[in-house]
């Protein structure tokens, strides 16, 4: 079967990939500043993945209160050893490294192990009865580079000293290590060149877990790097797997900018999946001579599903709604036809904690069609918006009219609002009919703008456009993609009849 990349669309940077005794594939990728922190996916192909939840669902397993934006929980790796998952990060706003386990892969989570090494993006590596935690950083010498220390997997404590076992092929921004051990050998992959348009893939292997690693003579290994004008960029951070059916396959990252010559990305980094071919020699190639193209073959799987359109009946919270930080979960309340969030003094501008809750964007073509009622106070607000972080993002929303505040009716309009870094602009105000708390919106998306629009008893206004690279990684900067959100302050808001609809 034919499958076209990327395997899962959207804001699912970082993935990491393991196969446990059920024959089902799970994954974990970055969350950032997000909460529930590291969703997690599954598949029983590799191609055809849907989200089952998360791994940090506690506030207690990491405190994001203080995260910025694209910061937070860093690149997740997740295993399976003897019956038990185990997923270990990096919380980047308490600078630690911490693991956490389940038995049962649908319940919750343990509460966090720490390890006491140092770096970012670690991994776990189980071998003949031992457990190996891989990062990069710095050893207990002073050497930076992948380092790797033996742990006690209960407890978390060291076994041994960390030591720097590889330092790369010569890319900067060292990063992403994982061991795998195949046929009897070591290999030990990682990513080098920034999670940019400079991002490869590259790997050693060596016949002991310690090393000496000797790099690939023909690193990198998997790269877009010089495709200036291919929509698949920044192919990266990548894990080896095995299909059902017994072929090797790099799971890894990447995005697609908006067009031939549109060189931003505003969706974030997303899952692409590439072939790989073990030569004689025991090293192995990977994709179109070393690049990410936009389909391969793969055998035994079924075909690739397309996203069908998210509501709030077929979209439950563990399929993907996300808060920002820390959230006081009692300003939300989700049903199967409507979500309710009450709003308090915070706003989108704050690095806090806003009433506010999202999906991702997963492509760049389609539409999103809401209806919102506020019960608001004398500056009440709730709406959609497209939010890449706290200085960049397009609100579309009802408000109260504060310049009506004398008159016994509450005055509504409908507002869009484009901001972008140190501009907050009002770019159109609509008066609501006297009386009228509620109104409809429409978000047209393309991949290079977003259409906002109102829907006023029979009449739909345009209220105006905007472009889409101003929330791009390329504009706004960070690690992160646009959001679908919904937000409310100083006052409750009622949303109803969700449709997200990608075409």
């Amino acid at each position: 079967m034919i499958y076209k990349n990327p395997v899962v669309k959207g804001f699912y940077p970082d993935p990491s990939v393991c196969r446990a005794d059920d024959g089902l594939y799970y994954m974990v990728c970055s969350s950032f500043q997000y909460f529930p922190g590291v969703p997690l996916l599954r598949s029983s192909d590799l191609v055809n993945w849907e989200q089952i939840g998360s791994c940090i669902t506690r506030t207690t397993q990491a405190d994001l209160s203080e995260a910025e934006s694209s910061a937070g929980i860093f690149a997740p790796t997740i295993r399976y050893h003897n019956g038990r998952f185990y997923m270990v990060t990096t919380n980047t706003s308490a600078n630690k490294n911490f693991y956490l386990y389940t038995d049962d892969i649908t319940k919750e989570w343990s509460d966090p192990v720490f390890v006491d090494q140092d770096g970012i993006d670690p991994s776990l590596f189980f071998d003949d009865g031992k457990v190996y935690f891989i990062s990069n950083g710095t050893d207990d010498e002073g050497n930076e580079g992948i380092t790797q220390c033996e742990i006690d997997i209960s407890t978390g404590k060291k076994l041994s000293p960390s030591r720097t076992i590889w330092k790369g092929s010569g890319g900067r921004f060292l990063e992403g290590p994982h061991m795998y051990k195949i046929n009897g050998t070591y290999y030990l992959l990682a990513a080098e060149g920034g999670t940019e348009y400079g991002h490869m893939i590259t790997y050693a292997k060596s016949a002991s877990v310690w090393g000496e690693f000797e790099s690939y003579p023909g690193n990198p290994v998997l790269t877009n790097r010089d495709l200036g004008t291919f929509i698949i960029q920044g192919a990266g951070h990548g894990e080896l797997v095995e299909s059902p059916d017994g072929e090797w396959f790099m799971i890894h990252l990447g995005f697609r900018q908006e067009g031939e010559w549109l060189h931003y990305h505003h969706l974030g980094r997303e899952v692409f999946m590439t072939p790989v071919q073990f030569k004689e020699d025991g090293w192995f190639t990977a994709g179109t001579n070393g690049t990410v193209g936009e389909e391969y073959e793969i055998k035994g799987c079924k075909d690739q599903k397309k996203y069908e359109v998210q509501t709030f009946a077929n979209t439950p919270r563990e399929a993907g709604w996300v808060y920002l930080r820390k959230p006081d979960i009692n300003n939300y309340s989700y049903s199967g036809d409507k979500y309710v969030l009450h709003g308090t003094n915070k706003t989108l501008f704050d690095r806090s904690s806003p009433t506010f809750t999202a999906l991702r964007q997963r492509d760049f073509n389609g539409t999103v069609n809401c209806s919102v009622r506020l019960d608001g106070r004398d500056f009440g607000e709730a709406g959609i918006t497209m939010y890449m972080d706290e200085d960049d993002h397009y609100d579309v929303c009802i408000r109260r009219n504060n310049q009506a505040w004398l008159d016994t009716r509450k005055k509504y309009e409908a507002v869009l609002k484009l901001n972008i870094g140190d501009i907050r602009h009002i770019q159109a105000v609509v008066p609501l009919p006297p009386g009228t708390d509620n109104a409809s919106f429409i978000i047209e998306m393309t991949n290079t703008e977003y259409t906002f629009s109102v829907v006023i008893g029979e009449k739909t206004h345009t209220l105006g456009k905007a472009r889409t690279k101003y929330l791009s990684s390329e504009s706004a900067g960070g690690f992160t993609g646009v959001m679908i959100g919904l937000y409310a302050s100083d006052g409750t808001a009622e949303f109803t009849d969700l449709k997200i609809q990608y075409c």
